[in-house]
């Protein structure tokens, strides 16, 4: 057989396999955390802010979405959890040198900002971190190693004697950048981390948030009046002497003796001269006639 134009079918000829899911683009995805806003997938600009999930956001769009929840269509979904400018940190980015501020970034893939430590360029190649307390954001790297500098084994072994700070207080290190004081343990934040890194950053903000004092509710201005019968018993009373008040009964019975002396007869008429009062009827009760 053969050599008649035909052909034999192989198996992924007549059997329809099932198309296998389509998977997103890894370089892009990372590309979109690193150089867009999370929010409003606008390029990063000055200032650029981050929340406690390490996510990267423009500051305008932050207020934006502050003002009105509904101005993006999956706010809620993305930055629910910041709930007012004190959630998020303005970052102190150090910008790249070597990538000229006119140049687009559909153009290159070179990222705007560096470590100031180690000038590793923050384009998700390099793990970057910020510290909650000054927002300076190094590669996790470069700040580990000037850390673990700074701090020598000695140092670390050698228990504090009296007088001296805690193990807490010993802790704490210089920010590299600004020379602000920050806790290894607590004020390191990680950038756009791995999905099991931001479930235990989200657990561990939800917990700082449940040890946040409450907020206490002002006192009402206009508060509701007390009864006379709950005044306070020690409350002073103004009582006069018998003898003021006979004087003052005595004082007032002249002045009116004196003002209905200096009356007439038609003004004390109306007052009433002592005089029975006259008979008046139904008819006549309340007016003026001589016949009554």
């Amino acid at each position: 057989m053969g050599n008649d134009g035909g052909s034999i079918p192989d198996r992924r000829d007549l059997v329809r396999t099932k198309a296998k899911a389509e998977q997103a683009d890894k370089a892009n995805q990372t590309r979109a955390r690193w150089f867009f806003c999370a929010l409003s997938k606008r390029p990063l600009q000055d200032p650029i802010v981050s929340c406690a999930l390490g996510k990267l956001y423009n500051k305008d769009s932050i207020l934006e979405y502050l003002i009105d929840k509904s101005a993006y269509g999956d706010g809620e979904r993305i930055c629910g959890h910041i709930r007012s400018l004190k959630d998020v940190k303005t970052l102190r980015l150090t910008p790249n040198t070597s990538v000229s501020p006119s140049t687009s970034l559909d153009l290159t893939l070179r990222s705007p900002f560096v470590c100031p430590l180690n000038l590793k360029e923050m384009n998700g190649v390099q793990p970057f971190v910020y510290i909650s307390t000054c927002g300076c954001v190094f590669s996790q790297a470069g700040l580990k190693t000037v850390v673990s500098a700074s701090s020598s084994p000695k140092e670390k072994n050698k228990l504090p004697a009296q007088g001296e700070p805690t193990s807490h207080e010993q802790e704490l290190e210089l920010c590299p950048q600004c020379a602000t004081k920050f806790s290894r343990l607590d004020d390191i934040v990680i950038l756009n981390p791995l999905p099991e890194e931001e479930e235990h950053m989200r657990e561990k903000m939800e917990q700082q948030r449940l040890r946040e004092p409450t907020r206490k509710s002002k006192k009402r201005k206009n508060a509701s009046p007390v009864d006379d019968s709950e005044a306070p018993a020690n409350k002073k009373k103004v009582v006069m002497q018998p003898s003021i008040a006979a004087v003052s009964r005595a004082a007032l019975a002249m002045e009116e003796a004196k003002r209905k002396a200096s009356m007439s007869e038609a003004v004390k008429s109306l007052y009433g001269d002592g005089k029975p009062a006259r008979n008046e009827t139904f008819m006549t009760r309340g007016t003026f006639t001589r016949y009554a």
